[in-house]
């Protein structure tokens, strides 16, 4: 099997579900840092936060997907996604791993039904040596419907 065909994914964790995001597009994860609320802006936007000088939106991935709100825990981290020219921060309940799906480990996603927006899934990979299942994201259409873009 060609290894250069496998993309590698960061999974994390939401409601016991697992998560992936192309590592291509995660520029850093940080541990919970201090937000500072926007006033009037998209229920699913936290706030904005200083990393390292530069300020950062952050998107919390519970509200746009309609979780539960959960306290952060030492486990909660903020994953800096590069959007062409700008940085965005998403919170998640927990980073897990860095996977390697080949894309013919990936299922398109007519199948799925739940209270996730179809809108937001690339598709389901399926991790051959466990019986694990990961959802992976488009985490620009994430950032849009956070910010109010193409609605």
């Amino acid at each position: 099997m060609d290894i250069t065909s496998k993309q590698q994914y960061v999974v994390f964790e939401m409601d016991k579900q697992n998560f992936g995001i192309n590592i291509q597009s995660v520029q850093i994860i940080e541990r919970m840092k201090s937000i500072m609320r926007v006033p009037k802006s998209h229920l699913a936007i936290r706030g904005v936060m200083n990393l390292r000088g530069e300020i950062i939106p952050v998107i919390d991935i519970r509200r746009l997907f309609n979780m539960d709100e959960l306290e952060n825990t030492e486990f909660t981290r903020i994953m800096i996604l590069r959007m062409e020219d700008a940085l965005v921060g998403c919170i998640v309940d927990k980073v897990n791993e860095v996977l390697d799906i080949d894309p013919n480990q990936i299922e398109a996603t007519s199948t799925m039904h739940g209270k996730i927006d179809s809108s937001y899934i690339i598709g389901v990979g399926k991790v051959i040596d466990g019986d694990e299942i990961v959802t992976l994201l488009n985490h620009e259409r994430l950032v849009e419907v956070a910010f109010g873009i193409n609605e």
